[in-house]
């Protein structure tokens, strides 16, 4: 099967844009098209709004060959640029777009919408999670904005995509990440489940060269990550939870201050932000409201 086969024909466990822009934007009332058309390729601008920013050049090239015997089946989503009537913002489809420049097209089929930039933005975070278009720190960056700025819950965007909460969840964790597993995750040196292994280490950057250099799979890795904890005697201080390790570097990460969560034995406990400056706890303060 063709590769533009598989983008055209979506899984029937994934709600993609043939279900509707309301499904797409929380049962909001259907926006309706201005139409279908066919334009010049030149006319067609791609969008900052794009959460996705690698291409894969294999990929490409592989859409662009069957772009080339089948032609682009599937129209590109777009709205009119503001400025020029004439010209238009891709908000899905970038990667035909693409494609088909490579392919020597001179005309893409679009659906023109009247979006604005916060509906643009919410389609084309959507449009790429469902297409699994994205690495997993652009699909976790993407949830997040999307929870942050349109004020999705997890449970609300696991519905509508037809996604587990606790996949959304565990991507979400991998904005947590040091700045070097971050790297190696986007290069592939890494996958998702060796990243999130990886969150309970107490220095996970070594840890993370040794699996990539061994070859070491997600389980591998956990066992890794066991046993560079230390061993706790009878009396001595109770090991602390991973998940409890990474939340607190997930929160350090969004509020740019360091925060410890403390847990009780029976339930419940304190978490604690550390600042050094009024300022700095003016600036949670605004955060927080």
């Amino acid at each position: 099967m063709s590769q533009i086969d598989t983008e055209s024909r979506p899984s029937p466990r994934k709600r993609g844009l043939g279900m509707g822009l309301s499904a797409l934007l929380g049962g909001a009332p259907e926006l309706a098209p201005e139409g279908a058309r066919t334009v010049p390729i030149e006319f067609l601008r791609p969008s900052a709004l794009q959460p996705r920013r690698h291409f894969d050049e294999d990929e490409l090239a592989a859409l662009a060959d069957s772009i080339r015997a089948k032609g682009v089946m599937q129209p590109l989503l777009v709205r009119r640029l503001h400025n020029d009537e004439e010209q238009y913002e891709i908000v899905a489809g970038e990667r035909r777009w693409r494609a088909a420049q490579l392919a020597g097209c001179h005309q893409l089929p679009v659906v023109v919408y009247a979006l604005s930039d916060r509906e643009a933005l919410e389609v084309a975070l959507l449009e790429n999670v469902q297409r699994q278009d994205l690495t997993p720190l652009e699909e976790a960056q993407g949830y997040r904005r999307l929870i942050d700025e349109f004020g999705h819950t997890q449970d609300e965007l696991a519905r509508s995509l037809g996604k587990s909460r606790s996949h959304i969840a565990n991507l979400i964790r991998l904005l947590g990440l040091p700045g070097p597993l971050r790297a190696m995750l986007e290069s592939g040196q890494l996958s998702a489940g060796h990243a999130r292994a990886l969150l309970g280490a107490r220095d996970p950057t070594p840890l993370a060269r040794q699996v990539a250099a061994r070859g070491l799979n997600v389980r591998q890795t956990e066992a890794l990550v066991r046993n560079e904890r230390p061993a706790i005697a009878p009396g001595g201080p109770r090991q602390r939870d991973a998940d409890a390790m990474a939340l607190e570097r997930d929160l350090s990460a969004r509020l740019g201050l360091p925060v410890r969560l403390q847990p009780r034995a029976r339930g419940g406990g304190t978490l604690s932000i550390d600042y050094r400056s009024l300022e700095q706890l003016d600036g949670l303060i605004q955060r927080l409201r």
